[in-house]
């Protein structure tokens, strides 16, 4: 069961109610009914809907004897299946990201051989170190770029050579500028 099972469970008023009624003590589909203001067989419905989902256990729905219990393990079982899934989810989507990969507190730890993984990191160093409209020098941008490349794997001459292959900056006599 996915939490949107369980979310399905839930979104039949009668199933909520008897629900309600079983964690309020009710043991049996009778005292569901009453203490739910449901018919009997509204409520013998709801309650085999819910054992069917896992989310009550015990009791005889056939004959009205007691013994009905909420799960209250599944529960446990489900967030710990949702955190799973979400924490999976989180991972996976880091492992697409490449500026998660390859950018660390504003270094570049990996430079991505593949040109489409590569350019966002590229355009995240230019975003953050070249101001639009400004020229600079050759030695102020190879200041800025070895700030990048501190401690990684890359040097900034080669993070240079690809913004200017990528046209993310622009250069001429020695003067470079973001396009």
């Amino acid at each position: 069961m996915t939490s949107g099972d369980l979310a399905g469970l839930f979104a039949e008023p009668q199933r909520l109610r008897a629900f309600a009624a079983l964690v309020l003590g009710a043991g049996s589909v009778p005292e569901v009914a009453a203490s739910a203001g449901l018919s009997v067989r509204e409520a013998a419905v709801a309650v085999r809907r819910l054992r069917d989902g896992g989310l009550v256990t015990g009791g005889d729905l056939g004959n009205g004897d007691g013994g009905l219990r909420v799960e209250a393990g599944r529960f446990r079982e489900l967030a710990r299946a949702r955190s799973a899934e979400s924490r999976e989810s989180a991972e996976a989507g880091a492992a697409a990201d490449p500026l998660h990969r390859s950018v660390r507190d504003g270094r570049i730890v990996h430079l991505p051989a593949r040109k489409g993984r590569r350019l966002p990191v590229l355009e995240h160093v230019v975003e953050r170190s070249f101001e639009t409209g400004r020229v600079y020098g050759e030695r102020e941008v190879d200041d800025r770029l070895r700030t990048w490349c501190e401690g990684g794997a890359t040097d900034h001459v080669t993070v240079r050579r690809y913004l200017i292959d990528e046209c993310l900056l622009r250069r001429e006599d020695g003067r470079y500028w973001r396009s």
